[in-house]
């Protein structure tokens, strides 16, 4: 068991911002590859995708790297006392193309309220308090 929970130093309001534009986008419904623009045929969608990617783009490199850590953790790849380990495999691979690669996982949302969850925090408790 931890002494302490670990630390994010993206703020809940933040992840569930991307949670809430994400499950909006429908990413199960595009098909995304990393390395490309997506396919996107609802110029509504092509919006809602440049605004997450935007957001998600401006973040701080460790905020970056929290997001990616927190979709591993949600997605089962670890377990809250091994954040730390998660947290250091993120930054090892961060790289300008955080936001095309989170917004390639067809469960995105699933995965980082999972995360969150993990942390004790939930979107549902911050409704009020949205960006």
């Amino acid at each position: 068991m931890l002494d302490a929970e670990p630390a994010l130093s993206i703020s809940p309001e933040k992840v569930c911002f991307i949670i809430d534009k994400a499950r909006e986008l429908d990413t199960e419904e595009l098909t995304i590859d990393v390395d490309t623009v997506p396919n996107v045929d609802d110029h509504a969608d092509e919006a809602l995708f440049e605004e997450l990617t935007g957001f998600i783009n401006a973040l701080s490199e460790d905020e970056q790297i929290d997001l990616v850590a927190l979709t591993w953790l949600g997605r089962g790849d670890g377990e809250l006392h091994e954040w730390d380990d998660l947290r250091a495999e993120a930054a090892r691979a961060h790289n300008k193309r955080t936001a095309a690669y989170l917004l390639a996982k067809p469960f995105l949302p699933d995965h980082l309220e999972e995360g969150m969850a993990q942390f004790g925090c939930s979107c549902e408790e911050m409704q009020p308090r949205r960006l």
